[in-house]
């Protein structure tokens, strides 16, 4: 019989806790990294790592694939993160009358891609974040976000195509 909160895996017994420190070990500077290079802030990508492990913790018996639940959750919140930022721009052009604010993008390289990127719909952000920048293959984005394979793959598709014709666009 097991005790609550201990888990057996490989033929060891560990407990819940320990498992959660390797896990954290394994993933949180990767997970953290990955974040800052979506939001290109040290700060915000920890908080943002840190709470999507908050929250695997909370659910830490009912999730199936911890690195998964990680990203999809950190997918999102760097989508809040995103949202609140524009929300702030907006505001600081407001408040200087319409002229636009400094403009804290342009001296990122990859600054169009990453604009271009937020502005796509959820559904094709998700995908394009789990797959070109984490790294998940289809499958694993299809079962992450519940969805077929097929549809995954079309919104890729989609995204490509949106994203090429925004960049020539820009050019």
């Amino acid at each position: 019989m097991l005790v609550p909160g201990v888990s057996v895996e490989d033929g060891t017994i560990r407990s819940r806790d320990r498992a959660a420190s390797e896990l954290f070990q394994a993933h949180y500077p990767r997970l953290a990294g990955w974040c800052w290079r979506l939001v290109d802030d040290a700060d915000a990508a920890h908080e943002i790592a840190s709470e999507a492990f908050v929250r695997l913790w909370s659910r830490w018996s009912g999730v199936e694939d911890p690195r998964g639940f990680l990203y999809v959750t950190a997918t999102n919140l760097v989508r809040d993160h995103w949202r609140r930022a524009e929300r702030e721009r907006r505001a600081a052009r407001r408040a200087v009358g319409g002229r636009p604010a400094a403009d804290e993008w342009a001296a990122q390289p990859d600054t169009e891609l990453r604009v271009l990127v937020q502005s796509l719909p959820d559904g094709m952000r998700a995908v394009v974040l789990l797959h070109y920048y984490a790294d998940f293959p289809v499958r694993e984005i299809a079962v992450l976000l519940n969805r077929k394979e097929g549809t995954v793959k079309s919104d890729l598709h989609r995204a490509r195509m949106r994203l090429r014709e925004e960049l020539e666009g820009l050019r």
